[in-house]
């Protein structure tokens, strides 16, 4: 899935010459903490936060005429003077794994999205990627859950575990690989039932093994004992 179609957009942005004050009221009115700063012609040149405009603002300890000051000088500074210009952004054709290791790499909020003439085109945050996995994974979907299976190291494994589900008109969305370090791997399988019984009893029937966390259950088991 691409960031085009989660990202915030059109978005919001400043010039780099309006001031301080103006950029917190524009913060606070929109309620979402990161502006992209753009040139005369909308190209990106800097990213501000409200964590920016916190480090600028003044001292809780100033007197009432020192703060009084201080907000006056925050009234006239541009925000070009605290914006970062360290730059980091996605295009519209960035996949979603793109934007999940860009934000934990450089452990931002938000990424500006922009065109192939740097114009920004929209702003994806940590929130629109929660959002989209969501949807992408069916969560909070009715009668949604995930199961776990292991993989045997079998030929056609996924075929396999699809006719399964395709025999019993099990609905399923989402079924993925993952491989594990130390460990056979695990296949991930996200049912729409409210008949999990019957879906671990026909996978199971099928020759396969559906992986249960022993830790949660020996520590269930330790907590009834002492109960």
């Amino acid at each position: 899935m691409y960031v085009a179609m989660h990202m915030s957009s059109p978005a919001v942005t400043i010039r780099e010459d309006v001031p301080l004050q103006e950029v917190r009221e524009i913060l606070r009115a929109g309620r979402f903490r990161h502006l992209p700063v753009v040139d005369g012609d909308g190209k990106l040149v800097g990213m501000v936060t409200d964590r920016d405009l916190r480090s600028a603002s003044p001292s809780t300890i100033l007197d009432e005429a020192e703060s009084r000051a201080e907000l006056a000088r925050m009234a006239r500074t541009p925000v070009r003077t605290i914006m970062s210009t360290r730059l980091v952004t996605l295009a519209p054709t960035s996949t979603l794994d793109d934007a999940l290791f860009l934000l934990d790499r450089e452990k931002v909020g938000a990424i500006p999205v922009v065109d192939e003439h740097q114009c920004v085109v929209g702003v994806f945050s940590i929130r629109d990627l929660i959002k989209a996995y969501r949807r992408l994974f069916g969560l909070g979907e009715r009668g949604s859950a995930l199961i776990a299976i292991e993989n045997d190291n079998k030929p056609r494994l996924l075929t396999r575990i699809v006719e399964v589900l395709e025999e019993q008109a099990i609905p399923f969305t989402r079924l993925v690989q993952s491989e594990e370090d130390g460990g056979p791997g695990t296949v991930y399988l996200r049912v729409n039932t409210y008949n999990l019984r019957a879906v671990h009893a026909a996978l199971q029937e099928a020759g396969l093994s559906v992986i249960v966390p022993r830790l949660v259950i020996e520590k269930s088991r330790s907590c009834q004992g002492n109960g």
